[in-house]
Order: C-alpha cells, then sequence, then structure tokens
C-alpha cells in the first residue's frame, strides 16, 4: 500500500510519482510498488537493502541521495512484551523546486509513532522533511516512555506481591522483566546513538537542537530502564532476605517448642527410671503431681516465650 501528503498543506493525495513537497508512505509495498518507488525517488541501494532487511536493528546515515533512518520499537508499548515494529525513513533535502524536501517511509504495517505523525502533517511545525524526520523519533521516543511506565508498574507489583505472599516464587517473572528491559534498554541506545549522527550531519542549528532534544529523550529513557534493572536485582535479594526472616522465625518457634519440652523430657526420664527406692513412685498422688509439675513447667516457659516474642 502507498499514501501520500502534501507536506505544505497536509492533503492526501493520489501519488503518482510526485517527488516535491511530498511525504509518501508505504507500508509492505509489492515489487511493483516498490519498482515505482526506486523510478521516482534516488534511493541508495545500501539504504534500501537495509529498509527490505526483516529484522534490521536502528541506525541512521547521511547517503549523498538522502538521509536515511530505521528505527525499532515496541509494537504495545502500553502492554510492552517481545514483538517489535519498525519504521524506515529517506529524507531528501529541498531544493528549488521542493522547498519542503520529500520524505519517503517504509514499514511491514506501520507504526505507532508514524501514525501519529502522520496526522500532524500540515501544521506549523511539521511541514518539511527533516521536521517528519524528528517527529517519528520523537514520538518513538515518547513510547519507550509509554514501555518504561509500563515496565516500573510490573516491577512495583511484583514488589506488593512478594511482600503480600510468603510462598510467591519471583524468580520466573523477575528473569522475565530483566529479559524485556534488556532488550528496551537496547532499542533505546541504538535510537539515541542514531539520534546523535543525526544531530552531528545537521546542516542547521535548529535542525541540531531538535535532534539534540530527542537524543535526550533516549537517554532519559535508558536511564529508567537501568534503574528498573537495578530495582529487579534487589527484588531478587529482598526475596531471599524475606525467606531467610521467615526460615529464622520458624527456627526460633521450633527451638522454643524444644526448649519447652526439654525439661519435660528430662522429668519424664528420671520418674520413668525402675529404681526400688523412689519416693514418688509409691505416693499416691504422684501421677497427678507430675502432670501438674508438667504443666505447670510448660505453661510457664510458653508464657515467658510469648512475652519475650519468641513464640
Amino acid at each position: 500500500m502507498i499514501r501520500a501528503k502534501d507536506l505544505a498543506s497536509g492533503q492526501e493525495l493520489n501519488w503518482d510519482g510526485q517527488t516535491a513537497d511530498v511525504w509518501v508512505d508505504a507500508q509492505d509495498p509489492t515489487a511493483e510498488e516498490l519498482a515505482r518507488l526506486q523510478a521516482a525517488f534516488p534511493l541508495n541501494r545500501l539504504a534500501l537493502e537495509d529498509a527490505l532487511e526483516q529484522g534490521h536493528w536502528t541506525r541512521a546515515e547521511q547517503y549523498p541521495e538522502h538521509t536515511f533512518v530505521t528505527v525499532r520499537s515496541f509494537a504495545h508499548p502500553e502492554q510492552p512484551d517481545e514483538f517489535t515494529e519498525r519504521v524506515s525513513i529517506f529524507a531528501f533535502p529541498p531544493r528549488t523546486d521542493s522547498p519542503h524536501g520529500a520524505v519517503l517511509t517504509h514499514s511491514r504495517s506501520g507504526t505507532r509513532a508514524l501514525g501519529t505523525v502522520w496526522a500532524l502533517v500540515g501544521r506549523e511545525t511539521v511541514n518539511t522533511a527533516q521536521e517528519v524526520t524528528y517527529e517519528l523519533l520523537d514520538q518513538t521516543a515518547d513510547g519507550f516512555f509509554l514501555a518504561a511506565d509500563a515496565l516500573e508498574a510490573q516491577v512495583d507489583a511484583l514488589e506488593e506481591q512478594i511482600f503480600r505472599s510468603p510462598r510467591f516464587n519471583p524468580v520466573e517473572p523477575v528473569f522475565d522483566l530483566k529479559h524485556l528491559l534488556g532488550q528496551a534498554r537496547r532499542l533505546t541506545t541504538d535510537a539515541r546513538e542514531a539520534s546523535a549522527l543525526l544531530g552531528r550531519q545537521a546542516s542547521t542549528a535548529a535542525e541540531q537542537v531538535r535532534y539534540r532534544d530527542v537524543q535526550d529523550s533516549f537517554t532519559r529513557v535508558g536511564s529508567r530502564l537501568d534503574g528498573l534493572r537495578e530495582s529487579l536485582s534487589s527484588l531478587l535479594d529482598l526475596h531471599l532476605a524475606l525467606q531467610g526472616q521467615r526460615m529464622n522465625e520458624v527456627m526460633r518457634t521450633l527451638t522454643s517448642v524444644s526448649v519447652v519440652f526439654l525439661p519435660l523430657t528430662f522429668l519424664a526420664g528420671v520418674w520413668g527410671m525402675k529404681f526400688q527406692h523412689m519416693p514418688e513412685l509409691a505416693t499416691r498422688y504422684g501421677y497427678a503431681f507430675a502432670w501438674l509439675t508438667f504443666l505447670l513447667i510448660g505453661g510457664l516457659l510458653t508464657y515467658w516465650f510469648k512475652r519475650r516474642g519468641w513464640w
């Protein structure tokens, strides 16, 4: 599918080969549509190969024909998972017959950022090729902020569950989240490096400011993701500490029970000896006296342990 918009007015066009002041968006183009694009735009061969390659990482390059950026992000930033989406941007500089330049974007089925920026074209701040490129990167950074918020909420929920459920084992979900955070960190790092390259190669001060701004956004997202990774490591340490504390409480309880029964066992052993001259054995109320002694000693020890908080 190929669709187009006039950069100056924001009006949608029936694209028939225009290359001046136009944004052409190609989503999963057929071989015939791709041939039409190559015939209309001077696409660098290496850039086109990167755009068509499945699973290509985020990168940016300044070719003689155009600026090229391909950026990968989460397909569902509100609930991030392993699925990603990618858009490749070919930004052509302004020329005499095209003061706004031209933009060609390529993707499999569109992206969240592309859909948002498509609606902005024609407004006062988005009407040149470089502005479209900046907005696509900026919206991608906003998507990473959404992903960071969602991952942070998952980390907080996991922490709460560790405190609320003593039997809950967080090891598997922690490592699943670590995997997602590692993937997000790689994506943001690549996008930041691409933005930095575009900023160094920008032709005007205004473009340099824009790309430094989006680079800073990716940097701040990366810092948040690093903090979340440290929080997950702390959660594992917290889980182990809580398990150790609960084990100590169990051992303290068992020790208290053992101490309660220790003197009772001693007395039972003494009175269980079969010596002939043991006055307690001939006493009429010796059995009751033994039980009374057991209950009294056990009760006093239990009361003492409860009062000290050991049981």
